[in-house]
C-alpha cells in the first residue's frame, strides 16, 4: 500500500465513526470457533472468591459478517458445570469420564451454543446463555443447569 493509500486509512482525532463496535445478532443457536484464550485473574467479589479466571472469545459467522463474543469462566468448583458443559461441547469431555482441562487447546475448537442478550450498564450485548452438546453426545442430565 502506498503513503496515500494509507492516508485514507487514518482517523483525525475528531474524525466521526459510524461502524458499530458491537454487532448484535438474533437470539438463537449458533456454531462457533473459539478463536482466543487468556488466562486472567479475579479479584473477587461478595458472591465468588479470587480465583482463575479463563476468557475466550468464540467466532460466529451470522450472515456472511464474523461476531466475536466474549466469555468468561470463573475457575470455582460451583461453575464447574458450566466448564463441563463447555469441554463436553467442543468435545475434550466424554460424559461420566472426568476430564483434565486441556487449555492449551481450545483454541480452533468448534462447537454450537445458545445466544441471548445481557442488558449492562444501559447497553445491550450479545452472550453465551449456553454451551449445547454435540449430537452424536449420550445424553445426561446435569442437577446444576448443565445440558
Amino acid at each position: 500500500m502506498s503513503d496515500f493509500e494509507n492516508a485514507k486509512e487514518l482517523l483525525g482525532w475528531d474524525d466521526e465513526i459510524t461502524t458499530d463496535g458491537f454487532p448484535m445478532i438474533p437470539d438463537g443457536d449458533y456454531d462457533f470457533t473459539v478463536v482466543n484464550f487468556e488466562r486472567d485473574r479475579f479479584a473477587g467479589n461478595e458472591k465468588t472468591p479470587a480465583c482463575n479466571k479463563a476468557n475466550i472469545t468464540l467466532r460466529i459467522n451470522y450472515q456472511g459478517q464474523d461476531v466475536d463474543i466474549k466469555h468468561s469462566f470463573f475457575m470455582v468448583r460451583k461453575n464447574e458445570w458450566q466448564l463441563s458443559q463447555f469441554f463436553c461441547c467442543i468435545g475434550q469431555k466424554k460424559h461420566g469420564e472426568p476430564l483434565r482441562m486441556n487449555w492449551n487447546a481450545v483454541i480452533g475448537s468448534k462447537g454450537r451454543c445458545k445466544i441471548g442478550k445481557r442488558t449492562y450498564n444501559g447497553n445491550e450485548y450479545n452472550e453465551v446463555k449456553k454451551f449445547l452438546e454435540p449430537a452424536d453426545a449420550k445424553q445426561t442430565t446435569f442437577s446444576d443447569g448443565g445440558f
